[in-house]
């Protein structure tokens, strides 16, 4: 099955796309402190839960949504249509990377999609620069919660490298010329709900579609995913959502 089309599919119950819940996604947005008037970009929005729920916060805003995913954007652009959000959110199926926008942005996302920037100091530096000089930038990336055993690195497809701790984290955005202001720091219930519900939609559409072509691929891949999580990186992969300003 196309990449996208099986992400699409294991986000159907989680469309945050982050492990992080509702309530914490609210709170970080309140901590970035913006106007109602702000103007919000998303770099790889996926479904538009963090720009659509932004865009609640700031009644006279509008927001931009970047993701390569046509199944995310036209589940974005429902979702939007649905909470009567559709005017204030323009959506483009493109590279983030790439995004030229029309001027800076008071809050710029970046959550769960910094691989699309190579990583979080890629993300700091390239989303960054859309960011006007007094406003926020939002970044969730991960870190070793705990010292990478063989079996996490396996499961992830990763190098011990690739992240850092979470002072690694930080002190990485304070290089850049970035003041952490706030953080949250996904806890295992999040995690938990998370993974329970990208494994689970994948297993609830193969099942729900025994004579799809796909079926047997998205079942197994959802009992790999799930297999790695819990007998690899569960408790090892930690999730940090930073609230930065420029220094």
């Amino acid at each position: 099955m196309d990449r996208q089309r099986l992400s699409s599919i294991a986000h159907t119950h989680h469309p945050i796309a982050a492990p992080v819940s509702e309530v914490n996604v609210n709170r970080l947005l309140r901590r970035t402190g913006r106007q109602p008037g702000a103007r919000v970009l998303d770099l790889g929005c996926g479904e538009g839960a963090w720009a659509l729920q932004a865009l609640t916060h700031y009644p006279d805003g509008h927001a931009d949504g970047v993701d390569l995913s046509p199944y995310a954007l036209e589940r974005a652009q429902a979702a939007a249509i649905e909470r009567g959000l559709a005017d204030r959110l323009a959506l483009h199926e493109r590279d983030a990377r790439s995004y030229v926008p029309d001027g800076d942005y008071d809050l710029v996302l970046c959550v769960g999609s910094t691989h699309a920037f190579g990583g979080f100091a890629g993300t700091l530096e390239v989303a960054g620069r859309h960011v006007r000089p007094d406003g926020v930038l939002l970044v969730g990336d991960g870190f070793w919660q705990n010292p990478p055993t063989q079996a996490a690195l396996a499961a992830l497809d990763a190098s011990e490298d690739d992240f850092t701790d979470l002072a690694g984290l930080v002190d990485v955005a304070e290089k850049a010329g970035w003041c952490p202001v706030y953080a949250h720091i996904s806890d295992t219930t999040e995690w938990d709900d998370y993974e329970w519900s990208w494994a689970g939609s994948l297993t609830d559409w193969a099942l729900d579609n025994p004579g799809h072509p796909d079926a047997a691929e998205v079942l197994t891949v959802a009992r790999e995913h799930r297999a790695g999580w819990l007998g690899g990186y569960r408790t090892v992969l930690g999730f940090a959502t930073l609230v930065l300003r420029r220094g």
